[in-house]
């Protein structure tokens, strides 16, 4: 206990101002105002000057008023800053009983006489309600609504006759609401508002209720559950720790508030009876209840969150007077360590404990077997953190850090200089220390000034200092001392290198972040995370990378609700919470399966992006094997190169066939330059900018120029040649000249070509290649003159023809022409004198030309000019054939040179010409003929009626007329009578009734053309009736005369029917033999044999005897003409042993056989021995 106060009466109120300095009390017996001050812990009395009993005390919560209200309802306002006192009497007419103030500093009051008012801090009355009863417990608070208020508490609310809750809203005064419950719940004994609107509500028989203010949901219970079974004597909730509570029969019940369906903890007081009133301290950390017999319970609800780790292990507080050591990742059976002092810092390093608190701090030795208690120490000040590394303790106190071995003697003199140090120096005595750190090998430390100061224990002495360009609030150190994070005054965080001296700013770094704590594992170095209240946000940094140094964010974890992270390793953290326990959790941005084969394409994809983000590029790989994607390939590539891993990137980039990146990547990689390297990667990423940067910090700053060039980026390219190789300004000057009169920027590429001149005997086709941009140049600017003198002199083709053109384009038709000229492009200089009209330059050149369209334009003018045999020349040197013609029919009267023109070439529009020209000669049959020739059949046809030239139409039609030109044609012979012709013209258009039907009908010399015509038509009709009509025909079924039997011969061939072909085609030749047509008789078997032979039908024996007799008898003459005798005298054997199938031939051959006795003895000799052979 620190104080005890008497009060002359029965105390009837009392509360601590918002500072916690100041405790005012009043009491029921007299007016005065008792005051006790928690510094001096002294009383004051102060006199309120009413003379009625004081029932009412409240402190402002943002000033120093102190209101009073008395028994009659007269208020007192006292500042106990100014010690002004404001009496304002008859504020209300009977007792106040309740009030609150407001965040705007406004004082609403309750009392008996049933109404409600709400003052300013002057007192002064701004509004007034009347309620139905007697009000209780004021609260000010903010009403929920669809649109959110700016003047902040804007309700009043106020428990009416126990019952009811009387909401008022002071922004519409006039439509106040009142809420009423069902009975069951008993009376209203307590409520608390809580988060966005929400009102929390306790019951007299163990009910507490949650409704919301906002409009839509008013009237309606978001929650009931009844918490104690007899009573409920009041409800308190912390919003600190998210928890609600409530005390009853002899437990309190604490809830979370964001799941009040739970139960959170349940505190039984056994011993105790009539449970009283419920407050929890601001902080959450300290829970009180009263009893009305008038004992006080407080329960510790959370320890405070202290806690260190070093490498892998960490120390926090488990209870006031117990600390814990353990490593999380060995997972060691924890050290327990009791202290005899509940601590407010705490420090850890590999062998040591620091404890302490104000100035003062104990040191543990740790083992293996517990720990041991060294030393105590004080220091100069309140220790506001300690860090602590194997030997050394470092202590931050009033903005000055001590650093000292840790199992030194304090109390006896140093003899040793490296035994203490006091920071900061002399020299820097206007710096603050604002934070520091301490790793194997440094003292690290920041100022308010900005200084970030790196002292290196092995030399006891500084080696490393950066200024930055705001005070610096906070620093953290990664466990090698190599990377450092700090915080500025301005919120602001960057990652800081000191190999290098490189500040990186750390992107979307949020200003709520409270801490930061790298990864501890060896293999995520660059990993980092920053952590405020909800989140934890995760960061990669890359030392070695193309942007010297980059920083990303790459995800964010929900932070479990009053949980502290304390450590970090691998992805997990180490989270410390309120009760004195730490639990882990996994960072969404290394949650992913090691097992890929078993996740689906998306998982995969999204466990690819994070092992790319976190540089865990092996586990990545497993997933692009996985995944065999092309895409997935090149991210990893890609991300591979970023951080220079180029070994790597090679191996990905040969598993997609990249082979122009790994020669290029191959070609680099050994490179020691870590600029020049970097500038590549960077040109391979397309960020030409940066690569630009590395390539002027290497050892080979002409690489930017010459990337600058491939890229033609020429004002870049001009702007470093000037400094790095002044000798390529003209070459360079040349083809940015180049790309600028491409674009038609030509000003600027003429003074570019002027530029790019070199006049040395050496760069002459450089120097001529910017010579012929001159001209070109000069003339787009107009300087015709100076462009084509310069075009001539030069003996560049291509230079005459592209200035030519450029002037062509200007309509400088002479100037054009002779630049055609000059340069050999006949053509075109001939086309643009034509278009001057200079036609006897035309000419000149016309031998050279060979566009026919050029020679068509001269022909024309020469037509024009009335010399029609030039200009028929020139129409056919340009193959204009119909003019040709045309020039010939009208002006030079050469029908025959027409003529053969047409025929040459087939023009139709020609041969039109020339049917007008016989048509007016009267000369029918040549007219017809080239109407035809000019696709002009109907004309044709009605010329071939009129003047009855019909056959001549026919026979000049032929093959190349439709079957509507056919057709036509039959029909006009049909009533002619010419049934041959008929028959022809209607077989050609596929009438073969028809057709048939004229050709047997014909009578004439050349009948044997209507009968082969007459089987060709019945073999493509395949009609049998056709058929069996033909035959009737041929066997003389219908005239009575039997036809020569070759025709059914062919009929049958025709038909396809080979083997009655055959047997026709056996008595066919054996009528030829009869009648001594013994070479016509072989053809007809002969042919007969090859189609039977080719149908793949066996030939008969009578047919193959035959046609071997006929055969040997045509060879015999044949063999004796050549002198081969012996193949003579044999074929002659086999005839004469076959001579009765030569009835008109008997004698002759006898007589051939007899007048060679000779031969014959000679062949007998000869066959004899072959016959013996």
């Amino acid at each position: 206990m620190s104080d005890e106060i008497s009060l002359p009466g029965q105390c009837t109120g009392v509360g601590w101002d918002k500072d916690g300095d100041t405790l005012a009390m009043i009491n029921d017996k007299t007016g005065v105002i008792f005051l006790w001050d928690a510094n001096n812990q002294k009383t004051s009395q102060l006199d309120s000057g009413l003379r009625d009993t004081l029932t009412f005390l409240l402190w402002s919560k943002v000033g120093q008023q102190l209101a009073i209200g008395t028994n009659k309802g007269n208020l007192l306002i006292y500042n106990h800053q100014t010690s002004r006192k404001i009496p304002i009497l008859g504020k209300h007419t009977r007792k106040i009983t309740c009030g609150s103030w407001s965040l705007q500093n406004l004082l609403a009051l309750g009392s008996e006489d049933r109404t409600i008012s709400i003052s300013n801090a002057e007192g002064d009355t701004v509004r007034q309600a009347s309620v139905r009863a007697d009000p209780a417990e004021v609260q000010f608070s903010e009403m929920k609504g669809d649109e959110r208020s700016t003047m902040g508490d804007n309700t009043v609310s106020v428990i009416i006759g126990h019952k009811t809750l009387f909401l008022y809203n002071m922004n519409d005064p006039e439509n106040p609401i009142e809420l009423a419950f069902q009975q069951r719940y008993g009376s209203i004994v307590h409520y608390e508002w809580y988060g966005d609107g929400y009102i929390l509500i306790g019951f007299s028989q163990g009910y507490f209720v949650v409704i919301s203010t906002h409009m839509k949901e008013i009237g309606q219970e978001l929650f009931q559950a009844r918490n104690h079974k007899d009573n409920l004597s009041s409800v308190a909730i912390s919003l600190s720790l998210n928890k609600a509570a409530s005390v009853g029969d002899n437990c309190i019940k604490i809830h979370d508030l964001s799941d009040l369906k739970e139960m959170y903890a349940i505190i039984n007081l056994d011993d105790e009876r009539g449970l009283d009133k419920l407050s929890w301290t601001e902080d959450g950390q300290l829970l009180a209840v009263s009893t009305k017999k008038g004992a006080l319970h407080v329960y510790l609800t959370k320890l405070p969150m202290l806690g260190d780790c070093s490498n892998t292990r960490i120390a926090f507080l488990t209870s006031l007077l117990e600390v814990t050591v353990q490593d999380v990742v060995r997972q060691d059976s924890p050290l327990v360590i009791s202290i005899d002092l509940e601590p407010s810092f705490i420090g850890l390093g590999p062998f040591h404990l620091a404890i302490g608190m104000n100035n003062r701090a104990w040191f543990y030795a740790l083992s293996d077997d517990g720990a041991e208690k060294l030393k105590d120490r004080e220091y100069l000040g309140t220790v506001q953190s300690i860090q602590l590394n194997a030997d050394y303790a470092a202590v931050r106190f009033e903005g000055k850090v001590q650093l000292h071995v840790i199992e030194g003697d304090a109390a006896a003199p140093s003899a040793d200089e490296r035994d203490m140090r006091l920071f900061p120096e002399k020299e820097q005595k206007e710096a603050r220390i604002t934070d520091h750190a301490i790793t194997v090998d440094f003292l690290v430390y920041s100022t308010n000034v900005g200084g970030l100061h790196y002292f290196y224990l092995e030399d006891w002495q500084f080696v490393n200092e950066y200024r930055h360009m705001v005070g610096i609030r906070k620093i953290f150190c990664d466990i090698a001392g190599t990377q450092l994070i700090l915080i500025d005054d301005k919120s602001d965080g960057f990652v800081y290198n000191p190999v290098n001296d490189h500040i990186t700013e750390i992107p979307n770094f949020s200003p709520t972040i409270l801490g930061v704590l790298w990864d501890n594992s060896p293999h995520d170095k660059g990993v980092f995370i920053g952590y405020d209240e909800d989140k934890i946000f995760v960061y990669v940094y890359c030392k070695e990378t193309v942007q010297v140094g980059s920083c990303l964010l790459v995800g964010m974890t929900k932070l479990p609700y009053g949980h502290i992270p304390i450590l970090l390793y691998n992805g997990e953290v180490t989270l410390q919470t309120q009760s004195g326990k730490v639990a882990t959790l996994t960072l969404s941005t290394h949650d992913y399966d090691v097992k890929a084969q078993s996740l689906q394409q998306t998982e995969m994809r999204s466990s690819l992006q994070k092992c790319i983000a976190l540089h865990r590029f092996r586990d990545a790989l497993m997933y692009c094997n996985a995944m065999n994607s092309n895409e997935a390939w090149h991210d990893l590539g890609k991300a591979s190169l970023q951080c220079l891993e180029i070994d790597f990137a090679i191996n990905v980039y040969r598993q997609i066939g990249d082979v122009g990146m790994v020669m290029s990547l191959n070609k680099i990689k050994g490179y020691e330059d870590s600029h020049q390297l970097a500038g590549y990667i960077a040109m391979f990423l397309e960020d030409f900018n940066l690569a630009q940067d590395h390539f002027l910090q290497s050892t080979r700053p002409i690489a930017a120029l010459e990337m600058r060039r491939d890229l033609l980026h020429w004002d870049s390219a001009l702007h470093l040649a000037k400094t790095l190789s002044p000798d390529q300004i003209p070459f360079i000057s040349r083809e940015y000249a180049q790309q600028l009169e491409f674009t038609g920027d030509y000003v600027n590429a003429l003074s570019h070509y002027e530029k790019g001149i070199t006049r040395h005997e050496e760069t002459r086709d450089h120097d001529e290649s910017c010579a012929a941009g001159v001209a070109r140049m000069s003339i787009r600017m107009g300087d015709i003159r100076r462009g084509v003198q310069m075009a001539l002199k030069m003996p560049s083709r291509l230079l005459k023809k592209d200035c030519a053109q450029i002037l062509e384009s200007m309509k400088q038709w002479s100037e054009a022409a002779i630049l055609y000229e000059k340069g050999a492009y006949y053509d075109k200089g001939a086309s643009v004198y034509i278009r001057s009209k200079n036609w006897a330059k035309v000419g000149e050149l016309l031998p050279h030309v060979t566009s026919p369209k050029i020679h068509s334009q001269y022909a024309k003018a020469k037509e024009v000019d009335g010399q029609y045999k030039e200009a028929a020349q020139a129409y056919g040197n340009a193959k204009d054939w119909d003019n040709v013609i045309r020039v010939n029919l009208d002006h030079l009267h050469d029908p025959d040179e027409a003529v053969r023109i047409v025929r040459e070439t087939q023009s139709v529009d020609g041969a039109k010409m020339v049917a007008k020209f016989f048509l007016k000669l009267a000369d029918y049959s040549s007219a017809i003929q080239f109407l035809v020739m000019s696709k002009c059949n109907d004309e044709a046809f009605q010329l071939a009626q009129q003047h009855n030239q019909m056959e001549t139409y026919a026979e000049i039609i032929g093959d190349d007329a439709t079957h509507e030109d056919y057709q036509s044609i039959a029909v006009y012979f049909e009533n002619e009578r010419n049934h041959l012709l008929a028959g022809k013209f209607f077989y050609l258009c596929s009438h073969y009734p028809r057709a048939l039907k004229h050709f047997l009908k014909y009578q004439g010399s050349d009948d044997g053309q209507a009968l082969e015509m007459a089987i060709e038509t019945v073999g493509k009709a395949k009609d049998e009736v056709l058929t069996h009509q033909l035959i009737d025909y041929l066997m003389g079924e219908t005239d009575g005369i039997p036809k020569d039997a070759k025709y059914l011969f062919r009929l049958y061939m025709a038909l396809k029917q080979f083997r009655e072909a055959a047997r026709t085609a056996i008595i066919i030749a054996r009528e030829e033999q009869n009648a001594g047509n013994y070479r016509n008789a072989h053809d007809v078997l002969f042919s007969m044999y090859q189609e039977l032979k080719k149908n793949k039908i066996k030939i008969p024996t009578e047919m193959n005897t035959n046609l071997m007799i006929l055969h040997s008898y045509i060879l015999v003459k044949i063999h004796v003409k050549r002198g081969d005798h012996l193949k003579g005298a044999r074929m002659l054997i086999r005839v004469a042993n076959n001579i009765s199938k030569f009835p008109s031939r008997n004698l002759l051959l006898l007589w051939v056989t007899l007048s060679m006795p000779f031969a014959m003895t000679n062949v007998n000799c000869k066959l004899n021995a072959i016959t013996l052979t």
